[in-house]
């Protein structure tokens, strides 16, 4: 089976790194180079902690099992991966008496949860007088661009091709099935299946091919801090970032996520917004994020920001990624939508397209478990969705 994805990011690497190992002849188109949209852009984390029980947590516990494994595969140093563990704090007692509540849930359905009465036990650097959190030992975190290379990479060495182009259209045969991706300079590339991989740019994709799904920009910014000894052993985060991401307003929210890297750096979020594709720098939200994280580790006080950052979530109305055969073009697949969490998720959205593709599990991705991330939740028809 000759397969095209289309997007070069985490995510469309992840498919060509399970399809090339499932047999599949996998090519991989993207206009830029390998890993350098919305991935590029994004933390590199590995989260349980911050997803309801549902279709993507159980895409997520499954993820977690494979980051495992590629981790192995590509070379743990390669890829920078840390099994660090991740640490949601509460600032007050009502919040902390709801994130029980929601660790409660997640513990229901097999996310390990730890108790912490005193988050300066697990992060001494942090506020003291904290009223308590939750410690998440399954949270973890990977560079996004080395994982995203790593991955290619050992797709490429069993046989996968890397292209550099635009895909225009899809090409049809008379019985309406694909058969092909027309690209900008009017080359064919000959397809049984083509995977719809490209991220933020997702809705525009499927549009081309003939399948649009709603995908929408949302902003977010990063700020990194300068080199530091290690301050900080988790991933860390108050306990509104999960109200946040499942939230729809249009508006600026912003939560604190603190986070150290391999380098020494501290990573600094989050904030989303639905500007469209507005890239414009906004001092107001650097400013908000960084004082945030100044409340929950006061040493950031004195430390000298280096640069911030900012991209785009690929975000669905429902929250959920679309993942899998779109009906109204049979050999078009879907694996966009992932909002923040493209780079946890991309193993098992991997695994789960090339199972669709084989017509039988692989790696434990079963078609029959996932039916709630399936495309036909959000097809658009005369631009209204379904």
């Amino acid at each position: 089976m000759k397969v095209v994805v289309i997007g070069a990011g985490i995510v469309g690497a992840a498919c060509a790194f399970h399809a090339t190992a499932a047999g599949l002849d996998v090519t991989v188109l993207d206009r830029g180079p390998i890993g350098a949209g919305t991935t590029s852009r994004g933390e590199g984390n590995i989260l349980l902690s911050d997803k309801e029980p549902g279709p993507e947590l159980e895409l997520a516990r499954l993820s977690r099992t494979l980051w495992d494994e590629a981790a192995g595969e590509l070379g743990a140093e390669a890829i920078e991966w840390e099994a660090k563990g991740g640490l949601v704090v509460a600032s007050t007692p009502e919040a902390l008496k709801a994130l029980h509540a929601f660790a409660g849930r997640q513990a229901a359905v097999g996310v390990r949860t730890e108790l912490v009465e005193r988050p300066a036990d697990l992060e001494p650097h942090s506020a003291p007088g904290l009223p308590g959190g939750i410690h998440y030992p399954q949270d973890a975190q990977v560079q996004p661009v080395l994982a995203t290379a790593g991955l290619m990479r050992a797709a490429v060495q069993r046989g996968a091709r890397a292209l550099t182009g635009e895909a225009t259209a899809a090409a049809t045969g008379a019985d309406g099935r694909v058969n092909g991706v027309l690209t900008a300079d009017g080359t064919v590339l000959p397809a049984d299946a083509v995977v719809n991989a490209a991220g933020t740019w997702g809705g525009e994709v499927g549009r081309r091919l003939g399948v649009p799904v709603e995908i929408l920009p949302r902003r977010g910014f990063v700020l990194v801090t300068e080199p530091l000894p290690p301050m900080i052993r988790h991933k860390v985060y108050s306990a509104d970032y999960v109200a946040n991401v499942a939230s729809s307003d249009e508006g600026l929210e912003t939560s604190c996520v603190v986070e150290g890297t391999r380098a020494g750096t501290i990573l600094i979020g989050a904030s989303r917004e639905r500007v469209g594709f507005d890239t414009a720098m906004n001092p107001a939200v650097v400013a908000m994020l960084a004082a945030q994280a100044c409340r929950l580790f006061p040493f950031l006080r004195g430390t000298h920001l280096l640069r911030a950052y900012r991209g785009f979530r690929p975000y669905c109305p429902d929250h959920l990624p679309v993942v899998g055969p779109d009906p109204r073009v049979p050999g078009v697949l879907h694996a966009c939508g992932h909002e923040g969490a493209g780079i946890g998720l991309a193993p098992a959205t991997g695994a789960l397209i090339t199972a669709h593709l084989l017509g039988r599990p692989w790696r434990g991705a079963d078609p029959a478990a996932h039916t709630g991330l399936l495309p036909d939740r959000l097809l658009i028809t005369g631009g209204v969705p379904k």
